[in-house]
């Protein structure tokens, strides 16, 4: 069964999966048990579907109807591979402008920071898919469509992309306050990669160490932060005026 943006049941779920139905999350109702559910988490995991159990009032709001214990939201955009979109916007630029977004999870925020994107000539995001922000219709609605226009890649493992991104020659950049530089002191004209983590947690402490340029914003006020998405802009917009 389908509703708007949803697949409901566990049946449904796997005949959409083997016909290259793009999925962003299945919802998985905890303790569910049987041969047609081994069948579903087996295929998630051969396919790399993001997925995570929840409690059955969960699955009841989802669906309001017979969901077997299963939920999946189906993504509005199909995903980029990273190789092949890295190679091809090498190929056509010398100074492309990525974007890694490291356990940011919420889902206005990932809009906001994509409006911005497509806005700054951004020419790729990359996000985890496991623990990601949801490609769901509050994304769609806070990105004000500019999700169907910035390719987006979900990997394994964000360091890996950071490996492959500097393989590339691709210069890397940590948005940290922890960092003794700010923006506005990195040379921003060759190919970069921002990182930017989430608000509560930040980057990834095992990602950080593999990163050897870190940046932040000078803040004046006695508030500590700035929102991700604003902190995103605002590199972005450096990035922006050093290559005007």
């Amino acid at each position: 069964m389908q509703k708007e943006s949803q697949i409901i049941g566990i049946r449904a779920i796997i005949e959409a999966i083997q016909a290259g139905t793009t999925l962003d999350k299945v919802f998985i109702q905890k303790n569910t048990q049987g041969e047609l559910m081994n069948g579903l988490l087996k295929l998630l995991k051969q396919k790399s579907i993001n997925f995570s159990y929840v409690p059955i009032e969960k699955i009841n709001k989802l669906s309001q109807g017979n969901h077997q214990g299963a939920v999946a939201s189906i993504s509005p955009i199909s995903f980029a591979i990273l190789e092949e979109l890295v190679e091809g916007v090498l190929a056509q630029k010398e100074n492309p402008l990525f974007l890694i977004l490291d356990q940011l999870s919420d889902a206005r925020n990932f809009g906001a920071i994509i409006r911005t994107a497509s806005c700054t000539g951004v020419d790729g995001i990359i996000i985890q898919k496991h623990g990601a922000a949801p490609v769901n219709a509050d994304t769609v609605k806070t990105s004000a469509g500019a999700v169907f226009q910035v390719p987006i890649c979900k990997v394994d493992h964000i360091k890996d992309a950071v490996y492959y991104l500097q393989g590339s020659g691709i210069q890397i950049i940590a948005a940290t306050e922890k960092s003794s530089q700010t923006i506005y002191e990195i040379d921003l004209k060759p190919a970069t990669a921002f990182v930017m983590g989430s608000e509560d947690k930040g980057i990834n402490p095992s990602v950080l160490k593999i990163i050897s340029a870190t940046a932040k914003l000078p803040l004046q006020g006695e508030i500590a932060s700035l929102n991700v998405s604003v902190a995103c802009g605002a590199f972005l917009y450096e990035a922006v005026r050093q290559r005007l």
